[in-house]
């Protein structure tokens, strides 16, 4: 009896963690809510935290999400829900970190949030390589994480690209 209800306690805290707290919900763009849900997070870490405490938040967040997207993925019957969009929130915190750390100095929250949003959403949906052959070969709740902390990457890049250019047409 104690295990069943520790079981079904563990399970609801991976599916809240997993639909970050009920975003996933949404009936339409489940993974754009999520992204835009991350925003909460991702913004005051990025401006209130030192860069280690972002990193290790960050990381935490990876491995819970893992975690949490592997019962999530059991429990609906489908590794990569689209419910599941605490990969979403990792990959925004990495999209955003890359330029913030980047141009910090130069860039601010506004323009940091649209570009590295816009980027992420890009790379998220359309999947390209090497994104497309994680999403295909990892077929579990590291694989839900990973492909998105790849797109995170390649947005991140893009989006420091983006404003740096932007940057240097206005000096």
């Amino acid at each position: 009896m104690v295990t069943h209800q520790l079981t079904a306690q563990t399970t609801r805290l991976a599916l809240i963690l997993a639909s970050w707290f009920g975003s996933g919900y949404a009936p339409k763009a489940p993974g754009t809510i999520g992204s835009l849900a991350a925003l909460p997070l991702v913004l005051p870490l990025l401006y209130g935290c030192p860069p280690v405490a972002v990193l290790s938040i960050g990381l935490a967040l990876l491995i819970a999400g893992a975690w949490a997207a592997g019962i999530a993925g059991a429990a609906w019957g489908q590794v990569d829900h689209g419910a599941i969009v605490i990969d979403e929130v990792v990959g925004m915190l990495v999209a955003a970190a890359i330029p913030f750390y980047l141009l910090n100095q130069w860039i601010g929250p506004g323009a940091l949030t649209a570009v590295s949003f816009l980027a992420f959403r890009v790379f998220d949906i359309a999947k390209p390589w090497p994104i497309s052959l994680l999403d295909r070969r990892l077929k579990n709740g590291w694989g839900v994480m990973v492909d998105d902390v790849a797109a995170g990457m390649l947005a991140g890049t893009v989006t420091a690209s983006v404003l740096a250019a932007a940057i240097a047409v206005t000096l």
